[in-house]
């Protein structure tokens, strides 16, 4: 008995999808091409030329995903968007070692591909290498029968970016004295959506009411991860900084250590900035400590700048100059044994 022929399709996998959405995203990587960039999308690998104006060039890489911020992407059927996290997520992590990004990939996996849902995601991961100036050089697609629910997908990104030996920003020269320096955030980014979504079942809320003005709940807690890329190049290129301090995972109080001294400690000022009505949300309906919002959440500040007491001001016209806000949030002071790192207190 002769069985009938089967096919890669016959088995879940649509590779004519799979190139339909190469030349569907061709045109948003397009728009990102930088000096550097030797080939362009649909090749085995990426080539780039490292800028010749670096004496003593240091890569710097990062990778992340956006976690469980993808689960209420499919529940609202909001895809273009999810991209900028992805981005913001790996280039503001190189960004905090004084790196330039130069060029990023993506990861995208799936049980079925859908070519207008991934074209979606691609557009924003797009949108979000030009808000960092980098490149999109390329990425995986991989269609896998059976191993996420139908409708759902996973991200994961790749930045790579350069920095002078001579200028790698790691913390080291922060004393007592020096003064910490918040950006806002648009909102949670990516990080502490596992108990984001927690808060959203117990309290069952309406996502598509108004909440902040003419957005609706749903859009507050979707809006993309800010890319704090070129403003802070341009303060890099023009004042000494001291360190930075992307606030992800851990919140204010678990990101800020990690770029102090052991002799140092960061005091915050939790009144120095007003907190997003979404945190006051979320802490109202989940009951939240507020040493925990601290622990888990960004609360409105999504970078940390650390400057010397004499470049405050220029820092904040130099920032407010390329397009980014900044207030002063807190001050360095000498660590005794046995203090935390980093504390927030109310004024």
């Amino acid at each position: 008995m002769t069985q009938e022929s089967l096919s890669y399709r016959d088995a879940g996998v649509d590779i004519d999808a799979g190139d339909q959405l190469v030349e569907r995203i061709k045109p948003f990587a397009r728009k990102t091409i930088r000096p550097g960039v030797l080939g362009g999308i649909g090749g085995f690998g990426a080539l780039f030329q490292v800028p010749r104006n670096y004496r003593e060039p240091v890569l710097v890489s990062g990778t992340d995903g956006v976690g469980t911020k993808l689960k209420l992407a499919f529940e609202l059927q909001r895809h273009d968007t999810i991209g900028i996290d992805l981005v913001a997520m790996s280039v503001n992590d190189i960004l905090v070692q004084g790196a330039e990004p130069l060029f990023f990939l993506d990861y995208f996996a799936c049980g079925k591909l859908d070519v207008d849902t991934a074209a979606d995601v691609v557009k924003g991961i797009a949108r979000g290498c030009e808000l960092a100036g980098c490149a999109l050089v390329g990425g995986e697609t991989a269609e896998m029968p059976g191993m996420y629910p139908a409708g759902e997908y996973d991200l994961a990104g790749f930045a790579v970016g350069v920095v002078e030996k001579s200028a790698i920003i790691d913390g080291s020269t922060i004393v007592p004295g020096d003064v910490l320096l918040g950006l806002p955030s648009s909102g949670a980014h990516a990080n502490g959506y596992s108990l984001l979504r927690k808060i959203i079942a117990r309290s069952q809320p309406d996502l598509a009411q108004a909440f902040d003005g003419e957005t609706t709940l749903g859009e507050a807690i979707l809006a993309p991860t800010r890319i704090y890329v070129k403003p802070l190049l341009a303060l890099m290129q023009s004042l000494p900084v001291k360190g930075m301090a992307h606030i992800t995972g851990g919140g204010l109080t678990g990101n800020v250590p990690r770029i102090l001294p052991r002799a140092v400690r960061a005091e915050i000022v939790q009144a120095a900035w007003p907190r997003p009505k979404l945190f006051d949300w979320l802490q109202r309906q989940g009951s939240v400590a507020e040493s925990e919002m601290h622990r888990v959440f960004n609360c409105g500040i999504g970078m940390v700048v650390v400057v010397t007491r004499e470049d405050v001001q220029q820092a904040i016209q130099i920032l407010r100059k390329a397009g980014e806000s900044a207030v002063v949030i807190g001050v360095i002071k000498a660590r005794a044994e046995g203090e935390a790192a980093t504390t927030v207190v109310p004024a």
